[in-house]
């Protein structure tokens, strides 16, 4: 179990002194409340041998009323101190993880659903969180009142303290056999609780489809599963915490009773005094609450220890893609080459039934043309062009900028010379003129306005409620997907990339917006590389080189013309879509 907390260590180390400060008023807070059972103890046994005397109680009362104000002080002291730093590690870790899952490659993305990422972001750092704060408390409040109170009633009551004392190791066995349950129920409850958060999310996100087939029944019976198997695994926990804690208090009322049994006799015997006898009840009252608090530190443990089992899994995760340790230089511009590249998403150990998407593809886009690709459906056209910015890996020696395998370069720098535009429009939850300056955060207004115009998109902002500050929705659900396709290519285009890439990004747009949109990017690009994919060869016909690719491999090459002229499946595509139009 304590070796999931390693990865605290570091955040512990950083906030030591508030640990340390906290333990300090922990400490005086216990020293305080050891000390006023004797305080008692002196008041009953004057009032039994001496009679009542104001001036004696009054000063007794009054150093217990300071001694409590002091307490008070001490205990909002442990609470800002230790409370507080658990807050700090619970927000740097939360920090960490977001950081890490930065930095890991789209396909873990494509193998972990979003929900439950959500899940262990949320639910599972507040169990960390309580297991860095107040199982700290809890371990050192039952550490230091179990020692103190032991010590104080075996050295003056010890034959009362050993009877007294019998039934409590039976608590700490029940707390080792416990604690290993409820780590397995908690890890269920936290997995049940990513299984409910992916059902929403999930349900959310496709609501327009789950309306458009009438398919709500369905959602809400898988909801009512998911949330039962959610409410039992809740129910598991609660039976086994709520059968664990009154079994201790039962337990711990056996020692009052051996204490009532035997010291009641002991004070008629006048072994002990009345006060001694108050005190050793206070004593061994105040003892249930450390047994109780090792229950309560490994709970809490477990609990942390599951949580930080899931969030583990995450930050052992790698980058698939990384960025070279010594990456060379990156110079903007140079021809795109592409030299026999074959590429599977197999990885490189599956050799069985491995079959490549692209397959010898050879290919030179020199520096400021524009390339166009066409191709059926499944034919490895995304897989290409994914592969130059290497948001999928290509093989070593195959993809160059210039004299430069793409492989060679710090990843971020790549990656802001290359601009996309991808087949399914992704915009941010804010509004438009945000969404375009993604691409450039310091853009000014007038180069914001000029992108717009170039994507036309600037025509629709008088539909707009708010113009540009008009909020897009998430993932843009208040605009038609014509408009977040213009909004996109406007957002690749601020950033004046050395390469721009544009994935069927006018699927959307009817043909007359899209030769405006093409005439204006052509001019504004001009000794820029282009790469235009498109089924529609009207967006081709730009270009001054075109392949078509089939079956990943590139079947035809060539200019429209030469194409158009040359039998095969781009005359047979364009033949068909002007008999269409």
């Amino acid at each position: 179990m304590l070796k999931e907390f390693k990865t605290l260590i570091p955040m512990v180390k950083k906030y030591k002194y508030f640990y340390v400060v906290g333990l300090l008023c922990l400490i005086l807070v216990d020293a305080g409340e050891l000390y006023i059972p004797r305080l008692m103890k002196k008041v009953i046994d004057y009032i039994s041998t001496s009679g009542f005397s104001l001036d004696f109680v009054g000063r007794i009362v009054g150093l217990i009323m300071l001694i409590a104000l002091g307490v008070a002080i001490a205990r909002f002291g442990w609470r800002f101190f230790i409370i507080g730093a658990s807050r700090r590690i619970e927000s740097d870790l939360r920090y960490k993880l977001f950081s890490h899952l930065l930095t890991l490659s789209a396909s873990y993305f494509g193998k972990t659903k979003t929900g439950d990422l959500m899940a262990r972001a949320t639910n599972d750092m507040r169990a960390i969180r309580m297991a860095s704060g107040m199982a700290f408390v809890a371990f050192v409040d039952a550490t230091f009142l179990t020692i103190a109170i032991l010590v104080i009633i075996f050295s003056e009551y010890p034959k009362l303290a050993a009877i007294s004392v019998i039934p409590l190791p039976v608590i700490t066995l029940l707390v080792l056999f416990v604690g290993k349950l409820v780590r397995k129920y908690f890890k269920a409850v936290q997995e049940g609780f990513s299984r409910l958060t992916e059902n929403v999310q999930e349900t959310l996100s496709g609501i327009r489809v789950i309306k458009s087939f009438a398919r709500e029944d369905y959602f809400q019976n898988k909801f009512f599963k998911t949330n039962e198997e959610y409410k039992n695994s809740n129910m598991r926990l609660v039976r086994l915490w709520g059968f664990f804690f009154p079994l201790i208090n039962f337990i711990s009322g056996i020692s009052i009773m051996l204490l009532f049994t035997f010291g009641g006799i002991a004070v008629i015997e006048k072994s002990i005094t009345p006060g001694d006898f108050v005190a050793l009840i206070s004593y061994l009252t105040m003892l249930t609450w450390p047994v109780m608090g090792m229950g309560f530190t490994v709970n809490i443990l477990q609990r942390g220890a599951a949580s930080l089992t899931r969030i583990n899994e995450i930050l052992k995760q790698e980058a698939e893609i990384k960025s070279p340790k010594t990456p060379s230089n990156f110079i903007p511009g140079g021809d795109l080459t592409i030299k026999n590249l074959d590429f599977s998403y197999s990885g490189p150990d599956d050799k069985k039934n491995k079959e490549s998407i692209l397959k010898e593809i050879d290919l030179v886009v020199p520096e400021g043309s524009t390339l166009g690709i066409l191709g059926r459906t499944g034919s490895g056209k995304s897989t290409f062009i994914r592969l130059l910015p290497r948001l999928l890996d290509p093989p070593k020696g195959t993809v160059f900028i210039g004299d430069t395998d793409i492989r060679d370069f710090e990843l971020s720098e790549l990656r802001s010379s290359i601009g996309f535009v991808p087949q399914d429009t992704f915009l941010f939850s804010s509004n438009i003129k945000e969404n375009i300056r993604f691409g450039k955060p310091d853009a000014e207004d007038s180069e914001v306005m000029k992108m717009a115009n170039l994507s036309t998109i600037s025509k629709d902002l008088n539909d707009f409620p708010e113009g540009w500050e008009t909020e897009v929705g998430e993932r843009g659900i208040t605009l038609s997907g014509g408009q977040k396709q213009r909004i996109a290519i406007s957002r690749a285009m601020i950033m004046d990339p050395s390469i721009l890439i544009m994935d069927d990004a006018f699927s959307s747009v009817d043909t007359a917006t899209e030769e405006k949109i093409l005439s204006g990017f052509l001019q504004e690009r001009k000794g820029k590389t282009n790469i235009l994919v498109s089924h529609r060869v009207s967006t081709l016909f730009h270009a001054d080189t075109i392949i078509v690719i089939d079956k990943g491999r590139i079947i035809q090459k060539g200019s429209h013309k030469e194409l158009y002229a040359a039998e095969g499946f781009y005359r047979e595509i364009a033949i068909l879509q002007e008999a269409e139009a």
